[in-house]
């Protein structure tokens, strides 16, 4: 187990998991950076609560913006030396009909949760192969394994950050860089609430009727109704994401499930599509890659 204090980046902090990982692991004593967008505007209070604590800078950058992330990047290069681990948390969905989303609306969930990740990440790599280490945690989710009804884009997203990170990892092990993912369950979050999200051509909602409609409404009922039943608490992905940095280098699963509701058969999914990966990765002749 380690116990060595870590610079750590987090996206997203200004709500849900991003937030509570920055108090958590700030409070473990690692040197918190907290990127958010808006900070000295819509985001100044949190900005401000987070700023107030021990071992925690909050940083402007909108994960969105090319610039932004470099250059937030080079900034906590030039002030800390380097960044140990990268948290990308930062995330949208969207809840609606796959024929009445516009791609425009889908186009700004992938924007967010799969390029703003791949912003940070190859931001961040150059210096962590120079210095031989790091660690990427990316928070997915486990509707990047199993599809849900009216998340398609959001799912979608999830499924690229999959598929991307999977093969990353290969890419990057022989520097000591390690780039894991994190896939929570449902969980009370507001990554759904954001405004402008989901379906936004009314007259293609309409014309599939009412029965529809009410198997969206009823879809989304039954997921906050399980929430509550299980009692979901965003603590699981926090001491999950803290778990994984204690762990030693080179010994961090590549993807770790955290939804106790669906009785572990995500990770049990997960667990078989690795193990079916190192068989074709051995059949087709690529074991130095392993």
């Amino acid at each position: 187990m380690q116990n060595l204090s870590k610079i750590i980046l987090i996206t997203g902090t200004s709500s849900g998991f991003g937030k509570l990982l920055a108090i958590a692991l700030a409070n473990e004593g690692h040197s918190i950076i907290a990127a958010m967008r808006n900070a000295g505007t819509k985001n100044a209070l949190v900005a401000q609560e987070l700023g107030a604590l021990t071992n925690v800078e909050v940083v402007e950058m909108d994960v969105t913006n090319t610039d932004s992330v470099n250059t937030a990047i080079e900034k906590i290069l030039k002030k800390y030396g380097q960044i140990d681990i990268l948290i990308n948390n930062a995330g949208i969905s969207g809840m609606g009909l796959f024929e009445a989303t516009s791609v425009e609306r889908m186009k700004n969930i992938f924007e967010v949760n799969v390029w703003g990740a791949v912003r940070g990440i190859q931001a961040v790599l150059p210096s962590m192969r120079k210095q031989k280490k790091g660690l990427v945690i990316n928070i997915s989710s486990t509707s990047g394994i199993l599809s849900i009804p009216y998340v398609s884009a959001y799912c979608g997203s999830k499924f690229a950050l999959e598929g991307m990170i999977e093969s990353l990892q290969y890419e990057v092990k022989k520097f000591g860089i390690e780039t894991i993912n994190i896939l929570p369950g449902p969980f009370p979050t507001d990554v759904g609430s954001k405004t402008g999200q989901g379906s936004d051509l009314p007259k293609i909602v309409e014309a599939y009727g009412e029965e529809e409609a009410y198997l969206l409404n009823e879809f989304g009922r039954i997921y906050n109704k399980k929430m509550l039943e299980n009692k979901s608490d965003s603590q699981e992905v926090v001491d999950a994401v803290k778990n994984l940095i204690e762990m030693e280098d080179g010994t961090r699963p590549a993807q770790t499930v955290v939804n106790r509701m669906a009785g572990g058969l995500e990770q049990e999914y997960v667990d078989a599509k690795i193990s079916a990966k190192r068989d074709y990765m051995t059949r087709m002749g690529y074991p130095a890659y392993l």
